[in-house]
């Protein structure tokens, strides 16, 4: 039974420092007047620290995690060893030193044009405790190395959890800064919306490589918390003229998705539990017009929803569905126009997108009744719909995308062309606060803010039109 009491008490904790100023029909969105430094869109070189190898003969490299399951109770691990396959077993327990259980995974490398990857391995731990701090080894001898992770709190709707939320990240300086102030954010898990290593800017001969260098780089993340990944356009890497035809071959072999357990049929989009959120990822890059495989599986998925164990509904795609920026504009159209009737229909709380190099955050507006004969040509206020936040801001080295339409269209709240990364912490059923931290300013002062009310609980536990997200603050 909930504790109203309690959700209450979180209100009066929320409104003593939040300078209000409600979202309502009609609000003035904002576009930045920041102008942040420029810092040299280019990648970092391939002998910088950041891309060091781990000392030891096959010693495992580019390590990371994601969720297994559909409820946050097991976890994938994946390496690479570069001189030959080793050991396929990771090795886990609880306490630091002491691996009392083993898990064996698999094993396989790739060609593409004339690289060679090295042995990629990916490793389900299955039934694990909730709410646990494992430690695990993988290699062996001298070369072995360790890392922790903690698994999630149990599913249930008054579970309070903080992701972290990057998109289009690259492996340049303005990648790094955004990576070491998400480090210090205190978020539990990545939600990622694709553009991984932008391997796919460099020469045919230099794609291979620089997906190692992304995958040693995301490390120090990565190994520790799980990244539910998402793919972009720079995955797809679809290469006729080297003979490379087979799309996301890089992404495929090197990240995976625990895309069975919510019985999806490919990598490319499936649907996690974790506390009390329902994620769901789709591919902007894989069909999903009406009787596709993704479409079906997404209807199928969207009815599996309970809000009353998972009150907080997060999709993520690549291509934003509202975006006001020149960049890309409109290209997120086509999925828009299939999926936003479900999307306003299930109250989706947030959509997160990535894509445009820039950020922004729209009022909660949909267009669902538009038609050609005599519909509404415009989007309008919609309070069922999603938020719409565009976060391909992580730093890659194509740049900022700086140009946005004029005047800014209703929809769009705040808009701004600087590198960063976002926070969303779930406090309980009823509300979440979301933070915007752009890299120039540093972990502690958010350039946009939010407290969230939640779509589902908002409509069910007080009338409709007092479910009003509060903007904090506004830089």
């Amino acid at each position: 039974m909930f504790q109203y009491s309690k959700a209450m008490l979180l209100n009066l904790v929320l409104v003593s420092f939040v300078l209000l100023s409600s979202i309502r029909d009609g609000s003035a969105g904002i576009t930045s007047s920041f102008v942040r430094p420029q810092w040299p869109g280019v990648d970092i070189p391939v002998d910088h620290e950041v891309f060091a190898v781990p000392k030891g003969y096959n010693a495992p490299q580019q390590v990371h995690i994601t969720q297994g399951d559909y409820d946050g109770k097991a976890v994938i691990v994946s390496w690479v060893t570069p001189d030959e396959p080793g050991t396929r077993h990771v090795q886990y327990g609880t306490s630091k030193d002491k691996f009392k259980t083993s898990a064996e995974g698999t094993v396989a490398n790739y060609t593409f044009y004339n690289y060679k990857s090295g042995y990629i391995h990916h490793c389900l731990i299955e039934g694990l405790e909730y709410k646990t701090k494992y430690y695990y080894r993988i290699g062996s001898g001298d070369s072995a190395r360790d890392f922790w992770f903690e698994t999630p709190p149990k599913v249930g709707p008054d579970t309070p959890y903080k992701f972290g939320i990057i998109g289009d990240l690259g492996q340049t300086f303005n990648s790094l800064s955004t990576l070491e102030h998400y480090l210090e954010s205190g978020g539990e898990a990545v939600l990622y919306v694709g553009d991984l290593s932008y391997s796919d800017e460099h020469d045919y001969k230099d794609m291979g490589l620089r997906w190692d260098t992304w995958g040693r780089f995301a490390e120090r993340s990565a190994a520790y918390q799980p990244w539910m990944w998402n793919v972009g356009n720079h995955e797809v890497e679809f290469l006729p003229e080297v003979g490379e035809v087979e799309p996301f071959k890089n992404y495929l072999y090197r990240y995976t998705t625990p895309y069975s357990a919510s019985k999806s049929t490919s990598p490319l989009w499936y649907a996690v539990r974790r506390a009390s959120a329902h994620i769901i990822v789709l591919s902007s890059y894989s069909p999903f017009v009406k009787y596709t495989p993704q479409y079906i599986w997404l209807k199928e998925e969207l009815a599996r929803v309970d809000r009353k164990k998972t009150p907080w509904l997060i999709v993520l795609v690549h291509k934003p569905l509202y975006s006001s920026n020149v960049a890309h504009y409109m290209e997120g159209e086509a999925m828009r126009s299939v999926f936003e009737t479900w999307f306003v229909q299930y109250k989706v709380d947030v959509i997160f997108a990535g894509h445009v190099h820039a950020y922004e955050r729209s009022y909660r507006y949909s267009n669902i009744d538009y038609n050609i004969t005599g519909g509404r040509r415009y989007p309008i206020p919609d309070k069922s719909a999603p938020i719409y936040i565009t976060i391909g801001d992580g730093g890659n080295l194509e740049g900022l995308a700086s140009s946005y339409l004029d005047p800014q269209p209703e929809y769009s709240a705040f808009r701004e062309a600087s590198y960063g990364h976002a926070t969303l912490e779930i406090k309980n059923r009823t509300h979440a606060i979301y933070h915007w931290y752009r890299n120039d300013d540093g972990k502690k002062v958010p350039a946009d803010s939010l407290v969230l009310h939640n779509q589902y609980w908002g409509s069910n536990g007080r009338k409709q039109n007092e479910v009003i997200d509060e903007v904090v603050n506004v830089k």
